[in-house]
C-alpha cells in the first residue's frame, strides 16, 4: 500500500509539473514581473557589415538596451555550410536566436525539435531536411522583404541622376533577396527610360553575372547582373566597382554586405562617381574628405521588425508568422531625409509618385518569385 501511494504522489507530481511546463510555454518567457531572455544573433560575416547584419543586430540590440534582464550575444560563423549546425550546437543555450540570411532556410528540424526556443528568421522562409516548407511553426517568425520595391525607387533615381547614362547594381550572392534588388533596379530604370524620358543603359560584367539561388520563372538561374560571390569579399567587390566605373557607371546601387565596401572605396577613389546605399540608411559610410558619394539608399526596416518579435517574445503575445513585408507597412522604401540624401527636387517629386502607384498596385515590380521580368511588369507596359 506503500508503494502504491507513493507510485500515485509522484504521478501527481510528474503531472503538475507537466502542466506547469506547458503552461510556460504557451506564455512564452512572460511571469509575473517579467523574465529576462538570452538572444544570440548568428551570421556569416559579422554584425558590423554597415548594412543587412548590423540593421538586424540593432533591432535585438534595441530590445536589450531596454530590457536589461536579458542578454544579447553575436555569434559569427564564415563557413556558409556550417550554419544550421551552428545553430543546433547552440540551440541548448540560448531562448531565441536571430537568423540574418537565406542560408538559415534549413533550420526547420531544429525549430521543430525545439518548441521552447524562439527562431526570428529574416529574409527566409524555412524548410525541414527533405526540403519540405513549414509554415506558420508557432515558435518561428520568418520575415521577407519586398526587395524589388526599394530596388525599384533606387533604379529611378539612377536613371534621373545619372550624368554618363549608365548605372548599374552590384550584389553578394543571388539569393532570392539580392535577385530581388537586382530585378527592381533594373526594372526603375526601364520604367525611367519610358515613362521619364531618360534613356540610360544598365551595365553588367558577364564575367560576374549571377547564378539564382532558385530559379526565376520564364529566365531560369542565369539571371546576369553584377555578383561578387560572396558578402565578405571587400577585394572582389572593389574590383567590380572599378570595372562598372571603367565600364561607365557613375550611379551603383550595393547590395552586397562587406563586399560592398570594397565597391564604396572603388567609388571614393574615382570620383564622380554615386553609390546607392542599401537595407539601411548609409549615408555616413560615403563620406569622403568634404563630399559625400551616397546618392541616397533603399531600405527595408529590420531592425523595427526584429524587436517587435523581441517585444512580443518577452511579453508573451508571439505568433508564428511568415510575414511577407512591403510599403504598405513601411518595411519598404527610401531615403528621402533632408540632408540624408543628393537627389534633385524633380527626382524627389517623380519618385513620390512613383511611390503612391507602386502603393496602391499600379506597379508591381518584378522579383525572383512573382513571375515578373524586369522589362515586362504591370506599370511599365
Amino acid at each position: 500500500m506503500k508503494k502504491t501511494g507513493a507510485v500515485i504522489v509522484l504521478a501527481i507530481l510528474m503531472a503538475f509539473v507537466l502542466s506547469a511546463s506547458a503552461v510556460m510555454a504557451e506564455g512564452a518567457f512572460q511571469t509575473d514581473g517579467g523574465k529576462g531572455i538570452d538572444i544570440c544573433i548568428l551570421t556569416s560575416s559579422g554584425i558590423d557589415d554597415g548594412s543587412f547584419n548590423e540593421n538586424c543586430y540593432d533591432g535585438a540590440k534595441v530590445f536589450a538596451d531596454a530590457h536589461p534582464d536579458s542578454t544579447l550575444r553575436d555569434v559569427k560563423e564564415p563557413d556558409l555550410s556550417k550554419l544550421i549546425e551552428t545553430v543546433a550546437s547552440l540551440v541548448g543555450d540560448y531562448d531565441v536566436f536571430v537568423l540574418p540570411g537565406y542560408n538559415f532556410a534549413g533550420i526547420g528540424d531544429i525549430a521543430v525539435a525545439n518548441p521552447d526556443k524562439y527562431f526570428i528568421v529574416v529574409d527566409s522562409t524555412i524548410m525541414d531536411s527533405e526540403g519540405n516548407a513549414l509554415n506558420n511553426l508557432e515558435n518561428v517568425y520568418t520575415m521577407t522583404f519586398q526587395e524589388e520595391q526599394s530596388g525599384f525607387f533606387a533604379g529611378i533615381a539612377a536613371a534621373l541622376e545619372t550624368k554618363t547614362g549608365k548605372v548599374a547594381v552590384v550584389n553578394g550572392i543571388a539569393f532570392p533577396s539580392n535577385v530581388n534588388y537586382q530585378f527592381g533596379f533594373m526594372a526603375g530604370v526601364n520604367y525611367a527610360n519610358a515613362k521619364y524620358g531618360t534613356s540610360v543603359e544598365i551595365v553588367e560584367l558577364p564575367s560576374f553575372a549571377g547564378t539564382a539561388a532558385v530559379e526565376v520563372a520564364g529566365m531560369g538561374t542565369d539571371v546576369g547582373g553584377n555578383y561578387v560571390g560572396s558578402f565578405a569579399d571587400e577585394a572582389t567587390g572593389k574590383e567590380v566597382g572599378k570595372a562598372l566605373i571603367d565600364a561607365g557607371a557613375d550611379v551603383i546601387l550595393v547590395a552586397a554586405g562587406s563586399s560592398g565596401n570594397g565597391v564604396f572605396t572603388a567609388a571614393k577613389e574615382a570620383g564622380n562617381v554615386f553609390i546607392i546605399g542599401c537595407d539601411v540608411d548609409q549615408y555616413d559610410d560615403g563620406v569622403n574628405g568634404d563630399s559625400n558619394i551616397i546618392l541616397t539608399s533603399a531600405l527595408k526596416i529590420m531592425d523595427v521588425n526584429v524587436t517587435r518579435q523581441l517585444d512580443a517574445i518577452y511579453d508573451g503575445t508571439f505568433v508564428g508568422t511568415d510575414a511577407i513585408l512591403g510599403a504598405d507597412t513601411d518595411s519598404t522604401g527610401y531615403v528621402a531625409d533632408e540632408g540624408r540624401h543628393q537627389m534633385s527636387a524633380a527626382t524627389l517629386e517623380k519618385l513620390a509618385e512613383a511611390y503612391a502607384l507602386l502603393k496602391d498596385g499600379t506597379i508591381v515590380p518584378p522579383s525572383n518569385f512573382n513571375g515578373h521580368l524586369p522589362d515586362k511588369f504591370p506599370g511599365l507596359e
